[in-house]
């Protein structure tokens, strides 16, 4: 357990630091250039790769023990958390929606998982990343005021979105098999 908090906490700071410290970001950009980049992404790597360490050896978690139609609300979440990750960098109608469609998409990864894993382990781990997207979005809006909205957006950005989300969610589905965790509701 202790590898998976470190992992989410050094995740949820390694992100935070422009927010919470911007002068000494600042300062770091500029001494070290594009080499400051690096000094925060090498946190980020060990920080998942702590965070899958802890996960895997706090043991068999309790995969679902609700109501089977949560399995269904999970699936379909995932499905938009999916989406909501693309919008950013697509040429649909739902980028001009959301200001920050990956957090958003995140939390609802997060909020996905926890209706389906209620260990600990998985609390800690979706819960903490969950709580860090959301003080992610509280900090970008304190300090960042005036954004201007996307106004494009096309059908067939909207198509294309659509068919990348669900390309990308099958390909998610069918990781998750492999690595031996069963995504989808069996039929009985």
């Amino acid at each position: 357990m202790f590898l998976l908090i470190l992992g989410v906490a050094l995740w949820s700071f390694a992100h935070l630091f422009k927010r919470l410290f911007p002068g000494v970001r600042a300062m770091l950009d500029d001494k070290l250039g594009v080499a400051s980049k690096a000094l925060f992404a090498v946190p980020l790597v060990v920080s998942v790769v702590l965070m899958v360490i802890g996960y895997q050896s706090a043991g068999l978690p309790q995969r679902f023990a609700g109501p089977s139609w949560l399995i269904h609300v999970n699936n379909t979440l995932m499905l938009g958390a999916v989406a909501l990750f693309g919008v950013g960098s697509s040429k649909s109608h739902a980028r001009q929606w959301f200001r920050h469609p990956m957090l958003y998409g995140f939390i609802t990864w997060a909020v996905a998982h926890l209706l389906v894993n209620w260990d600990l382990a998985s609390i800690i781990l979706f819960g903490g990343l969950g709580a860090w997207a959301v003080a992610e979005i509280v900090l970008i809006n304190k300090t960042e005021k005036g954004v201007t909205r996307y106004t494009g957006g096309t059908l067939k950005g909207d198509l294309r979105l659509a068919g990348i989300a669900v390309a990308l969610y099958i390909v998610i589905i069918l990781l998750h098999i492999w690595a031996g965790v069963m995504p989808l509701p069996m039929a009985s």
